[in-house]
């Protein structure tokens, strides 16, 4: 097996199990549920889902707990679509990179950055300092 052959069948399991939690999941618990990544080892045995409830990271436990309640259900839908000789066990994994993605965005609006225009008179200051130095080292050449 090929990481192509691979990465083709985590990205259809990862299309089946998106169609399932908008259209076939039943459970408000996982209303508006997102896959976002799905990874499968070589052997084709274990399926890493990672799943996230956008802006909702107060809703991991029990977004995890009824995952796992219904992962029976949904092994069996992603073996029926996808033609394996044995399904891959789903693990379902909480993804972190929101929670990253909006720490940073936090830490970029808390940084004190001057305007442009305040830069460009700095460097215009800093320019006329250099021309003046410039222009005295050329005056002393010349003596």
């Amino acid at each position: 097996m090929t990481g192509i052959h691979q990465q083709r069948i985590a990205e259809q399991i990862r299309q089946v199990l998106s169609e399932l939690f908008l259209r076939e999941m039943r459970d408000p618990r996982l209303q508006g549920l997102t896959v976002t990544e799905v990874t499968i080892d070589r052997e084709l045995q274990f399926a890493e889902v990672y799943v996230h409830a956008l802006g909702e990271d107060e809703r991991q436990e029990e977004v995890m707990a009824a995952l796992d309640r219904a992962s029976g259900f949904l092994r069996r839908e992603v073996g029926r679509v996808v033609n394996l000789r044995r399904t891959p066990e789903l693990r379902f994994k909480w993804d972190p990179i929101f929670a990253q993605a909006e720490k940073i965005d936090r830490l970029l609006d808390s940084l004190d950055i001057p305007d442009e225009a305040s830069d460009e008179a700095s460097d215009e200051a800093s320019d006329e300092a250099s021309g003046a130095v410039a222009e005295e080292a050329y005056s002393e050449d010349e003596n």
